[in-house]
């Protein structure tokens, strides 16, 4: 019994669903109609009557008119979709979306718009997905609504709100009605109750309105406007605060994974590395080539290759710089201005090399899926791609950190770096250990290059514009120690961001770089200073 009912419900809403369609097309076919009647005004009455019906099948009428497809066929006056087609324009039925056939240029005409016309169709299509039942159309329409504060709009939003049970969504419908409300004639009472949501909102669109507030209307709106926009005021400097502590931190991550190496080759082992920007690019350029790979063969799976990047780039950064230590490193040690020199000259010649292999121009390397667009926090916008940065930079210090003080491996470095005649005479091999430790500097830079192919243009100059910033980062924490570099890193970054609203990005990098030689002049050895036999050596 239950199933034939079924199936008799079926029939007949199969049987109604034509008709009901048919109707609700014959019932829009005047009012779309209407839309090319001539003039301006005649256009925006015809669109607020269709918005008025709050039928669905308008949406698209609307968004052809909002994109400049809506023509008037001129041998009958009806409304049409046109697109261009060969010598001409191919026809379609505005409502249904069924093709129509084709039509010379010089049958159709297009229906012009204007701004008043293109903030009409803003609020209509607003107005008539409020009532969508997807919750984000929903929002979004909502959204609308608040931006264009169309009175059209009220009712259709009042009876949305009236209906609506998610909660953000809610929330979104009653700011926007806050915000008709506040622009309208509306009395005080409802002008105060605006005023409350609108400060409840706090950002910087309500703030525009409750300026507008303040400038005008009765004192008692005035008066309560003014009180929120102070409000309001307090509430962004706070999150502007906490935005710019986040853009201190972004940045500082970014800096302790390119001073970090820089850290193990100049803290460490006395190294003054003007190549140390070049193994940044180079792991820059491996995660490209990565990509590219992966692009060729691999398409649908993208977004696992900036993890194959990873050791990629600091293998081949790694072994760059073995190469480097054998080759010329390791006949310079004790000689700080012979190694400047020659590892300036490495990366001018390492530059080079890259810009005869894949030429002076950027690269693109795209980012995955997982490290793409942003979340809210309050007031705080937070982009995935810098966040994963930030988290990677603590994974790789928290690693090295824990190599350089549990393994064999970090042992045998602060014995060479302590004492390298005791450390040879106990049998460890100083060469091979000078080598790999300069490897590992120079592979931990290739990460760097990764995390920062992800941030900033792949090109041959890639590693300049960090290298004097990690210098800085390393002798400010203080040579040799890790955790100086992770507070020099993070101190940096944050007084740079605090800089720039005030004193602009170059100025505000001067006066960092003041302070660093002014610090230095009261504490040589950096924040945090090394004590014991390496500080002797």
């Amino acid at each position: 019994m239950h199933r034939a009912f079924c199936w008799l419900l079926a029939a007949f809403l199969a049987l109604a669903a034509p008709a009901y369609a048919a109707e609700m097309d014959a019932r829009l076919e005047p009012l779309v109609r209407g839309l090319g009647a001539g003039s301006y005004a005649d256009t925006e009455k015809a669109l607020a009557k269709l918005a008025e019906t709050g039928d669905p099948a308008a949406v698209p009428v609307i968004e052809a008119l909002q994109a400049g497809d809506l023509h008037v066929r001129k041998p009958d006056g009806a409304v049409v979709v046109a697109k261009r087609s060969g010598n001409g324009y191919a026809l379609t039925d505005p409502v249904t979306g069924a093709p129509i056939g084709e039509a010379d240029r010089n049958a159709v005409e297009k229906i012009k718009v204007n701004n008043a016309l293109r903030r009409s169709m803003s609020a209509a299509l607003g107005a008539l997905t409020l009532m969508s039942p997807n919750a984000g159309t929903r929002w979004q329409a909502a959204e609308a609504v608040f931006k264009s504060r169309d009175a059209n709009a009220l009712d259709a939003l009042n009876a949305a709100l009236a209906k609506e049970t998610d909660e953000g969504v809610k929330r979104a419908m009653t700011q926007a009605r806050a915000s008709v409300l506040l622009g309208s004639s509306a009395p005080d009472d409802d002008k105060l109750a605006a005023i409350e949501v609108l400060k409840d909102r706090g950002d910087q669109d309500a703030l525009a309105l409750l300026n507008g507030a303040a400038s005008g209307g009765s004192d008692a709106v005035k008066a309560a406007a003014e009180k929120a926009v102070a409000a309001v005021e307090n509430r962004l400097a706070l999150w502007g605060a906490a935005q710019n502590l986040w853009y201190g931190l972004s940045l500082g991550s970014v800096l302790l994974l390119a001073a970090i190496g820089l850290a193990v080759t100049f803290g460490v082992m006395g190294v003054i590395n003007m190549a140390h920007g070049e193994m940044v690019m180079i792991g820059a350029y491996a995660t490209f080539l990565v990509q590219e790979a992966f692009r060729a063969w691999a398409p649908g799976l993208f977004d696992l290759s900036i993890l194959v990047a990873l050791p990629v780039a600091f293998l081949v950064s790694g072994a760059v710089g073995v190469v480097i230590e054998r080759s010329v490193i390791r006949w310079l040690y004790g000689r700080p201005l012979e190694t400047l020199l020659a590892t300036w000259g490495l990366s001018l010649a390492l530059q080079q090399a890259v810009r005869s292999l894949f030429g002076p121009t950027n690269r693109e390397v795209g980012a995955p899926s997982w490290m793409s667009g942003a979340f809210q926090v309050g007031g705080l916008t937070i982009t995935y791609g810098r966040l994963w940065i930030v988290v990677f930079a603590f994974l790789v210090f928290a690693a090295l950190l824990v190599a350089l003080r549990k393994t064999w491996f970090g042992l045998s470095i602060r014995a060479v770096t302590q004492n390298r005649n005791m450390a040879s005479a106990m049998g460890i091999r100083t060469a091979r250990v000078d080598a790999l430790t300069f490897g590992l500097g120079s592979g931990i830079a290739g990460l760097a290059g990764v995390a920062l192919s992800q941030i900033d243009n792949v090109s041959p100059n890639l590693g300049q514009g960090y290298i004097i910033d990690s210098f800085m980062v390393v002798v400010f924490g203080g040579v040799g120690n890790l955790w100086g570099t992770l507070v020099g890193a993070l101190a940096l970054g944050s007084v740079n961001k605090f800089l720039e609203p005030y004193a602009g990005a170059v100025l505000g990098k001067i006066l960092v770089l003041i302070f660093i030689i002014l610090f230095i002049q009261r504490r040589p050895r950096g924040l945090f200073a090394l004590k014991g036999r390496a500080v002797e050596a």
